[in-house]
């Protein structure tokens, strides 16, 4: 007859990896940091955040020495601020100027000083 496993039994199995962490030794999260920016060969890198969008329109500037402008729907932004114009002026990775065409999707990055940025915790 097979016998059948009680709740202990079940309750008393650890993952595999619950164990493997748990013999790693205990660190404070500042010693981590110090650890982390010991470290020569790692590069840090900075905080940032992409978000998608949408060329809305192209904005022609009234005079001949301002470029043209590219309006920007961004997703994810509040209604109020999702609207960017930037500069229609691009470079590819040939050198050769290009620009962008009104329906192209985009993806905006924001990134920021490592040093201007606070921890959420």
């Amino acid at each position: 007859m097979v016998r059948k496993k009680t709740k202990t039994e079940l309750g008393k199995a650890t993952l595999a990896s619950v164990t493997k962490e748990m013999a790693k030794p205990r660190m404070a999260r500042s010693a981590r940091i110090a650890q982390l920016k010991m470290d020569t060969t790692r590069v840090a890198e900075r905080p940032s955040i992409t978000l998608s969008g949408i060329v809305d329109r192209i904005v022609l500037s009234r005079c001949r020495s301002q470029t043209e402008k590219a309006h920007i729907a961004v997703d994810g932004a509040d209604h109020r601020y999702r609207d960017l114009r930037i500069e229609n002026t691009f470079i590819d990775e040939h050198g050769d100027d290009v620009k962008l065409k009104m329906g192209a999707e985009v993806n905006v990055t924001i990134s920021c000083d490592p040093k201007d940025a606070s921890s959420q915790n």
